[in-house]
């Protein structure tokens, strides 16, 4: 896909959802980094209907810290992965007490040191909670970035350094939401809605879809 060509594509989606969010429930910083450990391989959904009963339990770094892995586990047992990851919380809070005032550092160094912190999870917080122009690269984002040859790529950093380069400056702040959601609910895995795609015209994808019969 040629780089004006992944523009236009890019600009059909920001046409189609102007104002785009993360489906993830959250109030700081804080509840946002927990929501996106706890989303790896794990639905938004399935992960908001944990959140609002474990930030009651534990709002702050400190309380979550004080909670420990025992306490933290009982409020994501039905998320996967949850042993692992109330430990990884328990760990996270204390090092945010501990090293950085109980305040989620906007560095991506820090937040990649941080436990069950990775690439994809930091640079998801310094996007939607400081507002940086990072691309979070997730399944359906490097499905969708080779599939229509948006940004094809071996590797999710391959995958992210070519959407980077190609799209515009001035929409890359919320290219992610833009990617996520068309390969969530359009861009599926298994049986992708092409008929309805936004992006149909400036798709590389040679298989596309027609629409179900009526």
């Amino acid at each position: 896909m040629s780089r004006d060509q992944a523009a236009a594509f890019i600009r059909a989606l920001a046409t189609a959802n102007p104002a785009p969010e993360t489906e993830l429930l959250y109030g700081d910083p804080f509840s946002l980094l927990v929501a996106v450990v706890l989303s790896a391989q794990t639905t938004d959904a399935a992960v908001n209907k944990c959140t609002p009963a474990l930030f009651a339990a534990a709002p702050t770094p400190a309380a979550m810290a004080a909670l420990g892995a025992e306490g933290i586990a009982p409020h994501i047992r039905r998320i996967g992965l949850w042993q692992a990851k109330a430990r990884n919380l328990a760990a996270l809070a204390q090092q945010l007490v501990e090293r950085h005032g109980g305040e989620v550092p906007r560095d991506r160094a820090a937040l990649e040191a941080l436990p069950g912190v990775g690439r994809k999870t930091a640079n998801v917080v310094l996007n939607v909670a400081f507002g940086e122009s990072t691309m979070a690269v997730d399944t359906h984002i490097f499905r969708l970035g080779n599939r229509t040859g948006l940004a094809p790529g071996k590797t999710p950093r391959e995958v992210e350094d070519a959407l980077v380069r190609r799209c515009p400056p001035e929409l890359l702040r919320d290219a992610h939401h833009w990617l996520i959601l068309h390969g969530r609910y359009v861009c599926k895995a298994r049986a992708p809605e092409c008929w309805r795609c936004v992006t149909a015209a400036h798709c590389n994808y040679r298989d596309k879809v027609p629409a179900p019969p009526a």
